[in-house]
């Protein structure tokens, strides 16, 4: 325990802020912290008497033990609570000092908390922060927004924190007030849609196919090997050798079908209809994990209503396995170009000018949805970075066109055994809706005209003016 004065401090020792503080503590910073139960303090800091970690008494007497700017990172329950310990230390603090919010707050909330410290000469920062307990403790990847010339003197600490790759520390300067919530919360909403992904073709590979535990998870470590390589195909390659030791089954088979969420993927989904972007990859995998909590309604329909069956005489084993891979691919693709469209409009609108090709950079290492297809991303926008979306680069206009037809036999597939795939197919209706030079909306169009007067404009002069028809009389 040391008694100089403190280069951070953090307040909230919850699993994320203990392993937070320690990390910090690692790299040689000195580091104030504070729990609302002081015996945590001392309790974390008599478990590791080697790091330079002081306990503070209370709020005021953290601020007093910091050098200047003072630096505090908030790891508390976000909502009310966030507010409560700002508008706390705000008295306590001088022009210049920094406090981090690193939970997942609302975006809007991060750009209200920033106004208010600005009025007060202060400086907040929402740090968006993945990876889990882990990746806090060895290296996570962080998402910082806020005032640009203020990020210089935190950029040093977050940069010795966060993982690295060979292209780097996973930390970059996102944007402006709530950019990097806002980007966290994308993140998340993309990490929603691959788990569905995977959950679907496992699901496939399971009653599709009849592949057992043992022969999905050698096709799942194969996978990841190849361009799906990625910390989420790891892990459900380790899942599936787990085995039940009461029943001796894979223990994956005993685990209830229930998915729990903590808001981050729905909010995404609610912000894309704000901003009229289309990601509904990433809405199908929320509504998929609200389906799974009907599971005692469920259980009554499946009573009543029967399906095709499912039985696999009519495919041979390798031929949909390879299928299913190029499918995930395809469907992998696109639903990261949905969350990277939702951020780049949202820059726009905001003014952020968050760098897709720096997202992706800080999203290879860290992260849950880390992955190797986050290198050819980076690259595209690397070539491009005024690319208006990610299915326009080259490189994966052609991956995802050559997946196209694999996708399109395993959504059938799907279909014709009965298994529920809304990620797989909402992806592919995308890419269809994107490809598809005339859509049926004139006729969409021309109902609302029809019934509401709602005005429609001409194929044959689509710059031109809005016309009404009276389309009932006659």
């Amino acid at each position: 325990m040391t008694t100089t004065m403190c280069d951070f401090g953090v307040i909230g020792l919850g699993v994320m802020g203990q392993n937070l503080a320690l990390n910090v503590a690692d790299h040689g910073f000195r580091v104030a912290v504070w729990n609302r139960k002081s015996d945590r303090s001392y309790t974390i800091i008599d478990e590791n008497p080697d790091k330079p970690l002081t306990a503070a008494e209370s709020l005021r007497e953290l601020v007093k033990l910091l050098d200047r700017p003072r630096k505090i990172l908030v790891m508390i329950k976000a909502g009310a609570p966030v507010d409560e310990v700002l508008e706390t230390l705000i008295p306590m603090l001088d022009a210049g000092d920094i406090v981090i919010d690193g939970g997942n707050s609302w975006f809007k909330d991060t750009q209200r908390r920033e106004a208010l410290a600005r009025e007060h000469r202060l400086n907040f920062f929402g740090v968006g922060v993945s990876g889990g307990e882990e990746g806090a403790r060895f290296g996570p990847s962080l998402m910082p927004g806020g005032d640009k010339d203020a990020y210089r003197a935190i950029a040093p600490i977050l940069e010795a924190i966060a993982a690295r790759t060979e292209s780097g520390p996973c930390v970059t300067h996102v944007g402006s007030d709530g950019a990097g919530h806002f980007v966290k919360m994308v993140h998340n909403g993309i990490e929603y849609a691959d788990m569905q992904l995977i959950a679907e073709v496992y699901d496939i590979l399971l009653r599709g196919v009849g592949l057992d535990a043992e022969a999905m998870a050698e096709v799942f470590r194969r996978w990841n090997e190849g361009p799906l390589a990625s910390f989420l195909i790891e892990i459900t390659a380790k899942i599936l050798t787990v085995s039940d030791t009461a029943s001796g089954e894979p223990l994956v088979f005993q685990v209830l079908d229930k998915a729990g969420q903590k808001g981050t993927g729905r909010w995404t989904a609610q912000v894309a209809l704000d901003y009229a972007v289309a990601v509904p990859t990433i809405a199908a995998a929320v509504d998929a994990r609200v389906l799974s909590s009907y599971r005692s309604l469920r259980l009554r329909f499946a009573d009543i209503y029967d399906g095709p069956s499912t039985g696999t005489a009519e495919v041979a084993p390798e031929e949909p396995i390879q299928e299913v891979h190029d499918a995930l691919v395809a469907a992998k693709i696109v639903s990261y170009a949905q969350g990277l469209d939702l951020i780049r409009t949202a820059s726009k609108e905001h003014g952020w000018n968050v760098d897709l090709c720096e997202i992706a950079r800080i999203w290879k290492g860290g992260c849950i949805i880390r992955a190797k297809l986050l290198d050819e991303i980076m690259q595209a926008y690397k070539a491009q970075p005024d690319l208006p979306h990610l299915l326009l680069a080259p490189a994966f206009a052609q991956q995802v066109a050559d997946g196209q037809l694999a996708w399109r036999r395993i959504v059938s597939l799907a279909a014709a055994h009965g298994i529920p795939v809304p990620a797989l197919s909402a992806g592919l209706s995308y890419f269809d809706s994107l490809r598809t030079a005339r859509l049926p909306q004139n006729l969409t169009q021309a109902q609302r005209d029809a019934f509401g007067a709602h005005t429609y404009q001409r194929l044959d002069d689509p710059d031109g003016p809005f016309i009404h028809t009276d389309w009932l009389d006659n």
